[in-house]
C-alpha cells in the first residue's frame, strides 16, 4: 500500500492522500489505539481540528489542527464534515470544516468511524463471549485511555482487581505491549527493573489508578527515550518518566521525521569513524568525570584521551568541558528522539 500511495503521488496527489489514510487508519487499528489517537489522525490528515462526539456512551474528544487535545468541550457545528459511526446512533465523526467533502476528508473520516467502531467492539465488555485474557486486554484498554468516561475507567479497574483510588504507574514497552503495576507507599524504583528484566520500557509516575492515561502518556514518553544498549545504540534500556525533567518537552517537538538537528548529524557522523566511539562519548555523559568513564569502558585513561581528541575531531566541539558533555547529552537525547516512534496505543 504504501509503494502504490508512493506511485499515485506522482500522477494524482489526492489519490495518493487517501490510500496513506486507508494505511494509517488500518495501523491504528492493528495496534489496538484509543479514541484520542484515532481522532488526532484525522486532525493531523485532514489539516483541521476533529473531534468524536458520543452521546450513547458519553464520549466527547476534541484536538485542534495540531493534534493537541482540547481541554474544554466546544459545541459543534452542523455545517462541520462528519461521518455517523453507526446509522442511526448520535455517534459521529467530526471535522471542523463546512462541506462539501473532498475525496481525502471523505476517506479520512470513513476510516475513522471505522476505527472507532473497533475501539468500541474492543472494550464493548461482553466479558461473557470473550476468552479471560481478551476481557483482561479489553479493560486494560479502557483504563489507559483518556478519551473514557471516569466511570467507565473505574469499572475496568474494578474488572482488573484494582483498588480505584491506589497509586499504581504505567509500563511501556518497546513492542507497544504496556503493563500496569499498584505501587505500596514509598516503593521505590527497584521493583520495576525485576518486572521488566531487559525489554526496553519506559516507566510512568505513579498515579492514582483512575488518572493512569497520564502515567501511560509519560510512560510513552520516557520509552522515546530508551535505547538498544549497543555500540550503535547506547544507553539506558529502562527509562523513569519522572528522572526526564525539562528533557521530556523535547519529545513534543522532536520525531522521526524532525530534521536532525547539526549536533545529531555530526554524532552520525563520528558514529561511522570508530566501532568504540558512540559507547565512548555516551560513558562521557553519564559518568562524573572522565576517569570514571575510562572506568566504565575498562579502558586506560590515556586511552580515552585519544579517543576523545578524535572524537572532538569529528563532532566540531569540546566535550572536556561541563558545556561540552551537555551539548553531548543533549545530542543523543535528539537522537534517540528522532530514532524511536513508537506505535504504542492511546
Amino acid at each position: 500500500m504504501k509503494e502504490l500511495a508512493g506511485r499515485l503521488a506522482a500522477l494524482d496527489p489526492d489519490a495518493s492522500a487517501a490510500v496513506r489514510a486507508v494505511v494509517y487508519f488500518d495501523q491504528l487499528v492493528e495496534g489496538r489505539a484509543g479514541l484520542e489517537a484515532i481522532v488526532r489522525g484525522v486532525a493531523l490528515l485532514a489539516g483541521a481540528p476533529a473531534r468524536l462526539v458520543d452521546g450513547l456512551r458519553g464520549v466527547h474528544v476534541e484536538v485542534d489542527i495540531e493534534g493537541r487535545r482540547r481541554a474544554v468541550a466546544t459545541a459543534v457545528d452542523s455545517d462541520w464534515l462528519s461521518v455517523p459511526l453507526t446509522p442511526g446512533e448520535p455517534a459521529a465523526v467530526w471535522l471542523e470544516r463546512p462541506g462539501p467533502a473532498g475525496p481525502v476528508e471523505a476517506v479520512v473520516l470513513e476510516r475513522a468511524a471505522g476505527a472507532c467502531r473497533a475501539f468500541f467492539e474492543r472494550t464493548s465488555g461482553r466479558s461473557s463471549v470473550v476468552a479471560a485474557d481478551g476481557a483482561r486486554r479489553a479493560a486494560t484498554e479502557v483504563l489507559l485511555d483518556q478519551a473514557a468516561s471516569p466511570r467507565a475507567r473505574r469499572m475496568a479497574a474494578v474488572q482488573l482487581g484494582l483498588d480505584p483510588h491506589a497509586p499504581a504507574r504505567a509500563l511501556a514497552f518497546a513492542d507497544g505491549t504496556v503493563l500496569f503495576e499498584a505501587v505500596p507507599a514509598g516503593a521505590s524504583r527497584d521493583p520495576v527493573t525485576t518486572r521488566v528484566a531487559d525489554r526496553r520500557t519506559g516507566v510512568g509516575p505513579a498515579v492514582p489508578v483512575l488518572d493512569l492515561p497520564s502515567s501511560w502518556h509519560a510512560a510513552r514518553t520516557a520509552l522515546r527515550f530508551t535505547a538498544h544498549g549497543t555500540a550503535m545504540d547506547p544507553g539506558p534500556r529502562l527509562v523513569h518518566a519522572d528522572q526526564l525533567g525539562g528533557l521530556a518537552v523535547l519529545a513534543t517537538a522532536v520525531g522521526p521525521t524532525t530534521p536532525a538537528a547539526p549536533d545529531v548529524q555530526a554524532l552520525d557522523r563520528a558514529a561511522t569513524t570508530a566501532p568504540w566511539m558512540l559507547t565512548t562519548l555516551e560513558a562521557v555523559t553519564t559518568n562524573p568525570s572522565l576517569r570514571a568513564a575510562a572506568v566504565t569502558l575498562t579502558i586506560h585513561h590515556s586511552t580515552l584521551q585519544e579517543r576523545l581528541h578524535q572524537a572532538e575531531h569529528m563532532l566540531g566541539w569540546s566535550v572536556h568541558d561541563p558545556n561540552g558533555r551537555l551539548r553531548l547529552q543533549l545530542a543523543f537525547a535528539l537522537r534517540r528522539l528522532h530514532h524511536n516512534h513508537f506505535t504504542a496505543t492511546g
